[in-house]
Parts: C-alpha cells; structure tokens; sequence
C-alpha cells in the first residue's frame, strides 16, 4: 500500500467530515487516527488512506509525506 500514488493522496487529499474537515490526511493528529482504530476506519479509499497515515505516524515517517503537500 505503500505506493507514491498513496504517499501523494495523504498529503493532498483532505478530511471530508468529522472535526478535522478540511485538514490534510497526513496532518490530522495520531489522537484522532488511533480513536478511528479503535471505533473502525471509514469504508473505502479514505478508510485505507486513514489506515496507512496511522501507520506512517507511528513509525516516524510522516516527516517523509509532509514535503510533497501543494501549497494552497
């Protein structure tokens, strides 16, 4: 899952709902990533992209994403 594709889509894509709404996927707080562990990450792509930015963020990697995010 570790594709560049998917690495693009967390530091691009943005949370459509719930109390980070707008904020990029890479950049929602590991509080709230591991709270959608708990309770069941959304169905689909945006469910497995949650996923793979909690795993990143655990690991240390998220420094990685960060610099491919466009500047809006």
């Amino acid at each position: 899952m570790l594709e560049k594709e998917n690495m693009l889509k967390l530091a691009r894509v943005k949370m459509p709902f719930g109390k980070y709404t707008g904020r990029v996927l890479i950049d929602l707080p590991e509080e709230y990533l591991l709270w959608f562990e708990k309770k069941g990450f959304p169905s689909g792509e945006l469910g497995k992209l949650t996923a793979l930015c909690l795993a990143l963020k655990i690991e240390g990697l998220d420094s990685v994403i960060k610099p491919m995010k466009t500047q809006s």
